[in-house]
């Protein structure tokens, strides 16, 4: 299963992002959640490489990769996401995104219509509701966090891909990786996710496929009603017993929903 990403330069090296690539077919853009993609090529990476050509870019400053300085806000950044597709050759295309990677989606479907075929949102920040906020994930301690992301603590996923570290030294990467990430997370999200979405959110014509777990502690189901209700053409999937994580929760749920949508 291990893909080993290749970078590529957008806007003449100003930028250079790792890039995981693998499968045939439709291309399928994907945007990473907060935590990014330091744990390589993922299961459920690979379960939609099974139907599609899957192209899942580290976003600048994750993973300790180079280029957040040239990024003020989320506006910059769909247009670097534009220009990152000029790069890669790619003119129409499925979009997909997860958390924070959803966000990311959302804002360049409705900043570029004409470029996405159809789109996959899954558990998506970006809207906010005073009477169920989502969840500040910076004031959370490490041993919090597994609670508020996954959706049953016994699920054995949560064992296969985040092993305790080895030794010191993979400790401290480890550390260093998440205050990165968090980092460049808290640069589009905080104090809140509210960006001004919901004001351009209307302009998102791609079928759209919400997904959401209903066991989501981050960003709560009651976000996807929301979602639905402000996208025209869309309809929303909520799985049992999944949390924010649902991707890797229940890969199988998860990518039959999208090939299903997809096509």
């Amino acid at each position: 299963m291990s893909v080993e990403p290749t970078t590529i330069s957008v806007r003449n090296g100003k930028f250079t992002p790792p890039v995981y690539r693998k499968g045939t077919g439709e291309p399928l853009l994907y945007f990473h959640g907060a935590g990014g993609l330091n744990k390589g090529w993922t299961p459920e990476l690979d379960a939609l490489s099974a139907h599609y050509d899957v192209i899942a870019p580290v976003h600048p400053g994750w993973d300790d990769t180079a280029g957040l300085d040239f990024i003020d806000d989320i506006h910059d950044l769909v247009l670097y996401y534009q220009d990152f597709a000029d790069a890669m050759g790619l003119k129409s295309f499925f979009l997909a995104g997860h958390s924070i990677g959803g966000l990311f989606a959302a804002e360049f479907a409705a900043a570029r219509p004409d470029m996405v075929k159809k789109l996959v949102l899954t558990c998506p920040v970006g809207l906010w509701i005073d009477e169920t906020p989502v969840t500040d994930l910076f004031i959370l301690l490490p041993h919090e966090l597994p609670g508020v992301i996954f959706g049953d603590l016994t699920n054995p996923v949560i064992g296969e891909l985040f092993k305790p570290p080895a030794n010191e030294d993979e400790m401290a990467q480890s550390m260093y990786l998440q205050l990165t990430n968090f980092s460049a997370t808290g640069k589009f999200i905080w104090p809140i996710p509210d960006k001004g979405l919901k004001k351009r959110i209307h302009r998102i014509s791609a079928p759209t496929l919400i997904l959401w777990g209903e066991q989501d502690k981050l960003t709560p189901p009651a976000y996807g009603p929301l979602f639905e209700s402000l996208i025209a053409n869309s309809h929303l999937v909520t799985v049992k017993g999944a949390g924010h994580m649902l991707p890797l929760e229940n890969t199988p749920a998860w990518s039959k929903e999208i090939t299903k949508f997809l096509g």
